[in-house]
């Protein structure tokens, strides 16, 4: 190094020192002066720059996009010099690690613009951390020593290679070829490797999503986890591709990030907002949402605005937006969490907008994601282990995961693989994914609400057949879901004139009258403030719930239907939603009643037991009430026919037994006797004779 490169360096330092002793915020304090003096007690390794302060000195800010390199030393020795006056001893202990990170760096590239023209140039770019590595030592000095005895350092500054040694690098004429290095004469940092992946609203159409590696180090290290969505600021390094095979090096390179700092950003910022916030809402915001609560037909406006390119479909509609909003998790003393997350299912017929509503669902929703059954995997819905190229076992968070906290529509439920349908058995009731595979056992968080929409077995939904034989699904996992809907295509004159006329004017020029809606973007951050709100359950809509509960559990009524607390906590969830989107801070009477109404039309949809006609909640857990008493009565009246000596029955005897109980007539008992051959839960002992197994 020259002594003009020394002297322009300490100069550099200098007047980073002056700026860092001399700014002071509007406030009237000295910002960073008092960061620094935090140091020790909060035993801290850098301070935070904020770029727009710098504005006062234009020197040291060109300097950040000349050399950022250089400028970021020359704050380490200015913060080094300043914290050493104060604390000497903390100083010299942390001397080799103390850095300055900044914020609010003003050069935003997304993920697409990072190309060659900007190696060793800082910049910021958003994105979503989608994968990170175990942490690992990296050296920044090595200190060796060779078969005789010499020491000799070697010092990394920059990337993650060492040079190779051909014989002793001290002074002495030493040809010493062994070495060993001293790890407590060496100087190591934490280091990770992450991977960022552009937004998926930034997202070109028909694109795959561009994605680049960080490498994290020191305090960053595990600050972002995956599915956060982050600005990185950074400055973009090279780092050579190795060829397969290749004797000679290659000249290809890629790209790395070496961040700086790690900045969180809300839901669905723009790019250019920087908000810590999930969706920060400004004060003007703010108001307007408020105004708008106050509206006397808020509710209905809400559901109207909620996909209106649907005609119909308000009950469906209103449900979804209950989900968005949600209840909330209750946390109770001995760590148990209740989930709030409301799960909703429609099954229906071809071409009745239920994609149309889910793809919508998760545009608008605070944070959504949107997966189709036949592309998604069990490993890509909640959580893979995976081997990086440098042989680390990586954790890579699955659509489940990074929705957390939001949700997640799954399309094509029906024509998902059974063993990939199963993993969302445990995200669905306790809200985390566990996972233990390759020496990694984890439980990653996931109290997302699921939106999942199904087509019926045979195409059309059949009326004469209960749902669970409609509908391809397992049993545990249809009771899990709070609101099922049957969406059916029947042919109305007046309401398909409706539809189609609908449709005719969106592809009119002059289109739809949408004035009394909310646009998109304000419904959204209607949303996403209705989700702050904590409402608390009046005693009017306790004793509503409990008696309607009561109602249905009443075991000495014929019409007993079998409601489980599932369904109970379903309601709590439901009424709650609905005080939270009014924006109220009490779940009242009339909030219980909507929800209690809205169990009522799913039972009386899809609850139906088709051999009775009444409502049979049996009928979503396999079998109906009626299927299990008439099952029961055939299997008693063989029983007493049998005797205590198991003698063969025969079947005209066993038919005419059957039908005089009232509940069988003779074909349905000739068919039933069919039905239970075929289970094999009797047997033809000898022609035309039969006995129970």
């Amino acid at each position: 190094m020259t002594a003009l490169e020394i002297k322009t360096k300490s100069a550099l330092s200098d007047e980073v020192k002056e700026f860092l002793k001399q700014y002071k915020d509007k406030h009237g304090s000295f910002t960073y002066v008092e960061q620094i003096d935090q140091m020790m007690p909060k035993n801290s390794r850098y301070i935070v720059i904020d770029y727009n302060d710098l504005v006062s000195h234009p020197h040291t800010e060109k300097k950040f996009n000349e050399n950022p390199d250089e400028i970021l030393t020359a704050f380490s020795r200015a913060i080094k010099e300043i914290l050493q006056e104060r604390f000497p001893q903390y100083a010299a202990k942390i001397k080799d690690e103390i850095r300055a990170r900044i914020i609010n760096y003003p050069v935003q590239r997304s993920l697409r613009q990072i190309n060659a023209e900007i190696i060793n140039k800082m910049t910021s770019v958003s994105g979503m951390l989608v994968r990170s590595s175990e942490i690992k030592p990296l050296a920044k000095e090595i200190t060796y020593k060779c078969s005789n005895n010499h020491e000799f350092h070697i010092s990394l500054e920059k990337g993650m290679t060492v040079p190779p040694l051909y014989r002793c690098g001290s002074d002495l004429k030493c040809q010493s070829k062994e070495f060993a290095i001293q790890p407590e004469k060496s100087r190591f940092i934490d280091f990770q490797i992450g991977r960022l992946q552009e937004l998926p609203e930034d997202l070109p159409p028909g694109q795959l999503p561009h994605y680049i590696d960080v490498t994290i180090k020191q305090d960053l290290v595990d600050n972002a986890r995956p599915g956060d969505r982050i600005i990185l600021t950074g400055i973009v390094r090279i780092e050579q591709e190795s060829l397969i095979g290749a004797r000679t090096t290659s000249g290809l390179y890629r790209l790395r990030i070496d961040a700086n700092n790690v900045e969180f950003i809300g839901g669905r910022g723009s790019r250019i907002s920087r908000k810590t916030q999930r969706e920060e809402t400004s004060p003007e915001e703010e108001k307007a949402i408020k105004s708008l609560a106050k509206l006397s037909d808020i509710y209905e406006r809400l559901i109207d605005s909620f996909a209106p390119h649907i005609q119909g479909h308000s009950l469906i509609k209103e449900a979804i937006l209950l989900l968005v909003v949600g209840s909330t998790q209750r946390l109770l003393q001995d760590g148990t969490k209740i989930r709030g997350d409301i799960n909703i299912f429609l099954v229906g017929d071809p071409g009745t907008a239920k994609s149309e509503m889910l793809k919508f669902c998760a545009r608008i929703a605070p944070r959504g994601l949107y997966t189709s059954g036949r592309g998604s995997t069990a490993a890509g819905l909640t959580a893979a282990v995976i081997h990086d190229k440098s042989g680390i076992m990586m954790l890579e968070a699955g659509a489940v995961v990074l929705g957390d906290q939001g949700l997640v529509c799954i399309d094509e439920f029906d024509k998902m693989k059974p063993e990939d349908r199963s993993a969302l058995h445990e995200v669905m009731e306790q809200q985390s994914v566990s996972i233990a595979k390759g020496g990694i056992v984890a439980t990653l968080n996931a109290r997302t609400s699921i939106l999942a929409a199904a087509n019926p077995m045979y195409g059309k939904y059949d009326p004469f057949k209960n749902i669970t034989e409609n509908v391809n699904l397992p049993i545990p996992l249809l009771t899990r879901f709070d609101l099922i809907f049957v969406v059916r295509d029947i042919p109305s004159k007046e309401k398909d004139a409706r539809i189609a006329r609908h449709i005719i004017n969106l592809h009119t020029p002059t289109g739809n009258d949408t004035r009394s809606l909310i646009d998109s973007n304000t419904l959204t951050k209607y949303l996403a403030y209705a989700k702050r709100i904590d409402p608390i359950l009046t005693k009017e809509a306790e004793d509503k719930i409990l008696e309607y509960y009561m109602k249905m559990r009443n075991v000495e009524s014929d019409d007993m239907i079998t409601v489980t607390p599932r369904q109970l906590e379903g309601l709590i969830r439901l009424a709650t939603a609905r005080a939270r989107l009014l924006m109220k801070d009490q779940v009242e009477g009339e909030d219980a009643d909507r929800a209690i109404f809205l169990i009522e039309s799913m039972l009386n949809d899809a609850g139906v037991d088709v051999n009775t006609g009444k409502v049979d909640l049996g009928v979503l857990q396999g079998r109906a009430h009626s299927e299990v008493s008439k099952m029961q009565l055939f299997m008693d009246v063989l029983k007493s026919l049998e005797g205590d000596n198991k003698i063969p029955v025969e079947e005209k005897l066993f038919i005419t037994e059957l039908v005089k109980s009232d509940k069988f007539t003779e074909e349905e008992a000739r068919n039933y006797l069919r039905r239970m051959l075929r289970e094999a839960s009797i047997y033809e002992s000898r022609p035309g004779h039969y006995n129970r197994v």
